[in-house]
Protein backbone atom coordinates (compact mmCIF):
# COMPACT_ATOMS: atom_id res chain seq x y z
CA UNK A 1 0.00 0.00 0.00
CA UNK A 2 1.05 3.61 -0.44
CA UNK A 3 1.47 6.21 2.27
CA UNK A 4 2.32 9.89 2.10
CA UNK A 5 5.74 10.32 3.70
CA UNK A 6 7.83 13.48 3.56
CA UNK A 7 5.20 14.83 1.12
CA UNK A 8 5.76 12.08 -1.46
CA UNK A 9 4.13 8.73 -2.19
CA UNK A 10 5.98 5.74 -0.74
CA UNK A 11 5.03 2.09 -1.26
CA UNK A 12 5.25 0.03 1.94
CA UNK A 13 4.68 -3.48 3.28
CA UNK A 14 3.63 -3.76 6.92
CA UNK A 15 4.09 -7.28 8.32
CA UNK A 16 3.37 -8.57 11.81
CA UNK A 17 3.34 -12.03 13.43
CA UNK A 18 0.02 -13.76 12.56
CA UNK A 19 -0.70 -14.44 16.23
CA UNK A 20 -0.24 -10.79 17.25
CA UNK A 21 -3.78 -9.76 16.31
CA UNK A 22 -2.97 -6.07 15.90
CA UNK A 23 0.50 -4.70 15.15
CA UNK A 24 -0.01 -1.76 17.49
CA UNK A 25 2.34 -2.02 20.45
CA UNK A 26 4.75 -4.47 18.81
CA UNK A 27 8.40 -3.43 18.51
CA UNK A 28 9.08 -2.22 14.96
CA UNK A 29 11.96 -2.98 12.60
CA UNK A 30 12.23 -0.58 9.65
CA UNK A 31 14.12 -2.19 6.74
CA UNK A 32 15.81 0.12 4.20
CA UNK A 33 16.99 -1.44 0.93
CA UNK A 34 19.96 -0.50 -1.24
CA UNK A 35 20.71 1.15 -4.58
CA UNK A 36 17.95 0.59 -7.11
CA UNK A 37 16.53 -2.25 -5.06
CA UNK A 38 12.95 -2.75 -3.92
CA UNK A 39 11.16 -3.85 -0.78
CA UNK A 40 10.67 -7.28 -2.38
CA UNK A 41 14.47 -7.66 -2.42
CA UNK A 42 14.46 -8.37 1.32
CA UNK A 43 14.71 -12.18 1.65
CA UNK A 44 11.40 -13.64 2.81
CA UNK A 45 13.29 -15.80 5.32
CA UNK A 46 14.76 -12.73 6.99
CA UNK A 47 11.38 -11.01 7.23
CA UNK A 48 9.73 -14.17 8.53
CA UNK A 49 12.44 -14.72 11.16
CA UNK A 50 12.05 -11.17 12.45
CA UNK A 51 8.28 -11.62 12.70
CA UNK A 52 8.71 -14.95 14.49
CA UNK A 53 10.99 -13.16 16.95
CA UNK A 54 8.12 -10.83 17.82
CA UNK A 55 8.79 -7.82 15.59
CA UNK A 56 6.52 -5.84 13.31
CA UNK A 57 8.48 -5.46 10.07
CA UNK A 58 8.08 -2.40 7.84
CA UNK A 59 9.62 -2.45 4.35
CA UNK A 60 9.36 0.28 1.74
CA UNK A 61 10.49 1.21 -1.75
CA UNK A 62 12.95 4.10 -1.65
CA UNK A 63 12.01 7.17 -3.65
CA UNK A 64 12.81 6.69 -7.34
CA UNK A 65 12.56 2.89 -7.12
CA UNK A 66 9.94 0.19 -7.01
CA UNK A 67 6.38 1.51 -6.78
CA UNK A 68 7.27 4.69 -4.90
CA UNK A 69 7.22 8.16 -6.43
CA UNK A 70 9.64 8.77 -9.30
CA UNK A 71 11.67 11.93 -9.87
CA UNK A 72 12.17 11.96 -13.64
CA UNK A 73 11.35 15.67 -13.69
CA UNK A 74 14.77 16.24 -12.05
CA UNK A 75 16.54 14.93 -15.14
CA UNK A 76 19.15 12.25 -15.76
CA UNK A 77 22.55 13.02 -14.19
CA UNK A 78 25.83 12.73 -16.08
CA UNK A 79 27.71 10.11 -14.06
CA UNK A 80 31.02 10.70 -15.84
CA UNK A 81 30.96 14.41 -15.03
CA UNK A 82 29.85 13.83 -11.45
CA UNK A 83 32.59 11.23 -11.01
CA UNK A 84 35.22 13.70 -12.23
CA UNK A 85 33.91 16.34 -9.82
CA UNK A 86 34.16 13.84 -6.96
CA UNK A 87 37.79 13.00 -7.79
CA UNK A 88 38.64 16.70 -7.97
CA UNK A 89 36.94 17.42 -4.64
CA UNK A 90 34.36 19.66 -6.29
CA UNK A 91 30.82 20.07 -4.95
CA UNK A 92 28.33 17.63 -6.40
CA UNK A 93 24.79 18.88 -6.90
CA UNK A 94 22.55 15.84 -6.52
CA UNK A 95 18.87 15.78 -7.57
CA UNK A 96 18.11 14.87 -3.95
CA UNK A 97 20.16 13.76 -0.95
CA UNK A 98 20.50 10.79 1.37
CA UNK A 99 19.14 13.17 4.00
CA UNK A 100 15.97 13.41 1.90
CA UNK A 101 15.81 9.62 1.90
CA UNK A 102 16.22 9.60 5.68
CA UNK A 103 13.33 12.06 5.92
CA UNK A 104 11.30 9.68 3.74
CA UNK A 105 12.05 6.84 6.18
CA UNK A 106 11.02 8.91 9.20
CA UNK A 107 7.96 9.97 7.22
CA UNK A 108 6.97 6.33 6.83
CA UNK A 109 7.06 5.96 10.62
CA UNK A 110 4.97 9.13 10.94
CA UNK A 111 2.40 7.86 8.44
CA UNK A 112 2.01 4.64 10.44
CA UNK A 113 1.93 6.45 13.80
CA UNK A 114 5.10 4.67 14.94
CA UNK A 115 7.04 6.55 17.60
CA UNK A 116 10.28 4.54 17.59
CA UNK A 117 11.84 1.76 15.53
CA UNK A 118 14.92 -0.35 15.06
CA UNK A 119 16.53 0.93 11.83
CA UNK A 120 18.17 -1.68 9.59
CA UNK A 121 19.72 -0.78 6.24
CA UNK A 122 21.69 -2.65 3.61
CA UNK A 123 24.26 -1.05 1.25
CA UNK A 124 22.87 2.38 0.30
CA UNK A 125 20.11 1.60 2.77
CA UNK A 126 22.77 1.35 5.48
CA UNK A 127 23.88 4.87 4.61
CA UNK A 128 20.29 6.09 4.83
CA UNK A 129 19.89 4.24 8.14
CA UNK A 130 22.96 6.07 9.47
CA UNK A 131 21.33 9.32 8.39
CA UNK A 132 18.10 8.36 10.20
CA UNK A 133 20.04 7.70 13.42
CA UNK A 134 21.64 11.15 13.10
CA UNK A 135 18.44 12.92 12.06
CA UNK A 136 16.09 11.38 14.60
CA UNK A 137 17.97 9.83 17.54
CA UNK A 138 14.82 9.97 19.65
CA UNK A 139 13.05 7.74 17.09
CA UNK A 140 15.92 5.24 16.71
CA UNK A 141 15.88 2.28 19.10
CA UNK A 142 18.91 0.74 17.42
CA UNK A 143 20.90 0.97 14.19
CA UNK A 144 22.11 -1.91 12.03
CA UNK A 145 24.30 -1.11 9.02
CA UNK A 146 24.81 -4.07 6.65
CA UNK A 147 27.40 -4.18 3.82
CA UNK A 148 27.54 -0.39 3.86
CA UNK A 149 30.05 2.44 4.33
CA UNK A 150 30.70 5.72 6.10
CA UNK A 151 31.40 7.34 2.74
CA UNK A 152 34.81 8.58 3.95
CA UNK A 153 37.36 9.48 1.30
CA UNK A 154 40.29 7.11 0.95
CA UNK A 155 38.38 3.91 1.65
CA UNK A 156 38.91 0.97 -0.73
CA UNK A 157 36.65 1.05 -3.76
CA UNK A 158 34.93 -1.69 -5.73
CA UNK A 159 37.09 -3.81 -7.99
CA UNK A 160 37.42 -2.14 -11.44
CA UNK A 161 35.69 -5.04 -13.20
CA UNK A 162 32.75 -4.73 -10.82
CA UNK A 163 32.52 -0.98 -11.38
CA UNK A 164 32.52 -1.44 -15.17
CA UNK A 165 29.80 -4.04 -14.89
CA UNK A 166 27.72 -1.89 -12.55
CA UNK A 167 27.95 1.15 -14.85
CA UNK A 168 27.33 -0.87 -17.99
CA UNK A 169 24.09 -0.83 -19.93
CA UNK A 170 21.84 -3.64 -21.17
CA UNK A 171 22.36 -4.83 -24.74
CA UNK A 172 19.10 -3.12 -25.76
CA UNK A 173 16.02 -1.47 -24.27
CA UNK A 174 14.06 -4.67 -23.71
CA UNK A 175 13.16 -6.04 -20.29
CA UNK A 176 14.85 -9.33 -21.19
CA UNK A 177 18.15 -7.49 -21.77
CA UNK A 178 17.77 -5.71 -18.45
CA UNK A 179 17.20 -9.04 -16.72
CA UNK A 180 20.31 -10.55 -18.36
CA UNK A 181 22.47 -7.64 -17.26
CA UNK A 182 21.12 -7.69 -13.71
CA UNK A 183 21.73 -11.43 -13.39
CA UNK A 184 25.37 -10.88 -14.41
CA UNK A 185 25.77 -8.05 -11.90
CA UNK A 186 24.30 -9.99 -8.99
CA UNK A 187 26.33 -13.08 -9.84
CA UNK A 188 29.52 -10.99 -9.91
CA UNK A 189 28.91 -9.36 -6.53
CA UNK A 190 27.45 -12.47 -4.91
CA UNK A 191 28.76 -14.46 -1.97
CA UNK A 192 31.40 -17.08 -2.88
CA UNK A 193 30.84 -18.79 0.46
CA UNK A 194 27.07 -18.96 -0.04
CA UNK A 195 26.56 -19.65 -3.76
CA UNK A 196 23.06 -19.00 -5.00
CA UNK A 197 21.33 -21.24 -7.51
CA UNK A 198 21.30 -19.57 -10.93
CA UNK A 199 17.60 -20.28 -11.47
CA UNK A 200 16.70 -18.80 -8.08
CA UNK A 201 18.77 -15.69 -8.84
CA UNK A 202 17.14 -15.25 -12.25
CA UNK A 203 13.67 -15.76 -10.78
CA UNK A 204 14.29 -13.09 -8.11
CA UNK A 205 15.66 -10.61 -10.67
CA UNK A 206 12.80 -11.26 -13.10
CA UNK A 207 10.16 -10.78 -10.40
CA UNK A 208 11.75 -7.54 -9.25
CA UNK A 209 12.20 -6.01 -12.70
CA UNK A 210 8.70 -6.97 -13.82
CA UNK A 211 7.41 -5.21 -10.72
CA UNK A 212 9.39 -2.07 -11.58
CA UNK A 213 12.26 -1.20 -13.92
CA UNK A 214 13.47 2.39 -13.60
CA UNK A 215 17.17 2.84 -14.47
CA UNK A 216 17.02 6.66 -14.36
CA UNK A 217 16.18 6.45 -10.68
CA UNK A 218 19.27 4.33 -10.05
CA UNK A 219 21.46 7.03 -11.60
CA UNK A 220 19.97 9.71 -9.37
CA UNK A 221 20.45 7.50 -6.32
CA UNK A 222 24.11 6.96 -7.29
CA UNK A 223 24.72 10.71 -7.37
CA UNK A 224 23.01 11.11 -3.99
CA UNK A 225 25.45 8.56 -2.53
CA UNK A 226 28.53 10.31 -3.92
CA UNK A 227 27.28 13.75 -2.86
CA UNK A 228 26.85 12.70 0.79
CA UNK A 229 30.42 13.61 1.76
CA UNK A 230 29.95 14.82 5.35
CA UNK A 231 28.39 11.69 6.88
CA UNK A 232 31.70 10.13 7.99
CA UNK A 233 32.53 13.14 10.16
CA UNK A 234 29.03 13.07 11.68
CA UNK A 235 28.91 9.37 12.61
CA UNK A 236 30.55 9.93 16.04
CA UNK A 237 27.34 11.77 16.98
CA UNK A 238 25.23 8.60 16.71
CA UNK A 239 23.95 7.51 20.12
CA UNK A 240 21.85 4.47 19.20
CA UNK A 241 23.17 0.97 19.93
CA UNK A 242 24.82 0.04 16.64
CA UNK A 243 25.64 -3.23 14.91
CA UNK A 244 27.73 -3.29 11.73
CA UNK A 245 27.51 -6.48 9.67
CA UNK A 246 29.77 -6.94 6.66
CA UNK A 247 30.94 -9.75 4.39
CA UNK A 248 34.66 -10.44 4.22
CA UNK A 249 34.31 -11.28 0.50
CA UNK A 250 32.37 -8.17 -0.57
CA UNK A 251 33.74 -7.05 -3.99
CA UNK A 252 31.51 -3.97 -4.27
CA UNK A 253 31.81 -2.38 -0.81
CA UNK A 254 34.99 -3.89 0.67
CA UNK A 255 35.06 -5.05 4.29
CA UNK A 256 37.30 -2.11 5.23
CA UNK A 257 34.29 0.15 4.66
CA UNK A 258 32.28 -1.67 7.31
CA UNK A 259 35.21 -1.62 9.71
CA UNK A 260 35.59 2.13 9.22
CA UNK A 261 31.88 2.66 9.89
CA UNK A 262 32.06 0.73 13.16
CA UNK A 263 35.17 2.60 14.27
CA UNK A 264 33.45 5.96 13.80
CA UNK A 265 30.27 5.16 15.76
CA UNK A 266 30.75 5.10 19.56
CA UNK A 267 30.27 1.62 20.99
CA UNK A 268 29.41 0.02 17.65
CA UNK A 269 29.91 -3.73 17.32
CA UNK A 270 31.46 -5.03 14.10
CA UNK A 271 30.71 -8.57 12.91
CA UNK A 272 32.38 -10.03 9.84
CA UNK A 273 30.81 -12.84 7.82
CA UNK A 274 33.31 -15.10 6.06
CA UNK A 275 32.42 -15.86 2.45
CA UNK A 276 29.69 -13.23 2.24
CA UNK A 277 29.72 -10.87 -0.72
CA UNK A 278 27.29 -8.08 -1.56
CA UNK A 279 24.05 -10.00 -1.46
CA UNK A 280 21.72 -11.77 0.97
CA UNK A 281 21.66 -15.49 0.11
CA UNK A 282 19.98 -17.87 2.59
CA UNK A 283 23.15 -19.12 4.30
CA UNK A 284 24.46 -15.61 4.87
CA UNK A 285 21.05 -14.46 6.11
CA UNK A 286 21.09 -17.24 8.70
CA UNK A 287 24.40 -15.96 10.02
CA UNK A 288 23.25 -12.34 9.98
CA UNK A 289 20.18 -13.23 12.01
CA UNK A 290 22.22 -14.87 14.76
CA UNK A 291 23.67 -11.42 15.45
CA UNK A 292 20.79 -9.18 14.38
CA UNK A 293 17.99 -10.57 16.55
CA UNK A 294 20.00 -10.47 19.82
CA UNK A 295 21.08 -6.92 18.94
CA UNK A 296 17.46 -5.84 18.49
CA UNK A 297 16.36 -7.54 21.71
CA UNK A 298 19.21 -6.04 23.71
CA UNK A 299 18.04 -2.59 22.64
CA UNK A 300 14.52 -3.44 23.82
CA UNK A 301 14.81 -5.27 27.18
CA UNK A 302 11.05 -5.80 27.57
CA UNK A 303 11.00 -7.88 24.38
CA UNK A 304 14.16 -9.75 25.39
CA UNK A 305 12.55 -10.81 28.64
CA UNK A 306 9.30 -11.80 26.98
CA UNK A 307 10.79 -13.83 24.14
CA UNK A 308 13.71 -15.54 25.87
CA UNK A 309 16.90 -16.65 24.04
CA UNK A 310 17.39 -15.80 20.36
Amino acid sequence: MKVTANQIQIEIEDSAPPSSGTPAGLPVVLLIMGLGMQLVSWPPGLVRSLMNAGFRVIRFDNRDSGLSEKFDHLGQPNLLWQGMKYKLGMKICAPYSLQDKALDAVGVLDALNIDKAHIVGVSMGGMVAQRVALLAPERTLSLTSIMSSSGARGLPQAKPAITRLLLGRPANDSLDAAIERSVKVFKAIGSPGFPMDDEDRRAAVTYSLKRSYHPQGVLRQMVAIVADNTRAAELPNITAPTLVLHGKADPLVPFACGRDTAQRIPGAKLVSIEGMGHDLPPGAVDQLLTHLIPHLRAAQPDLRQAMGPA
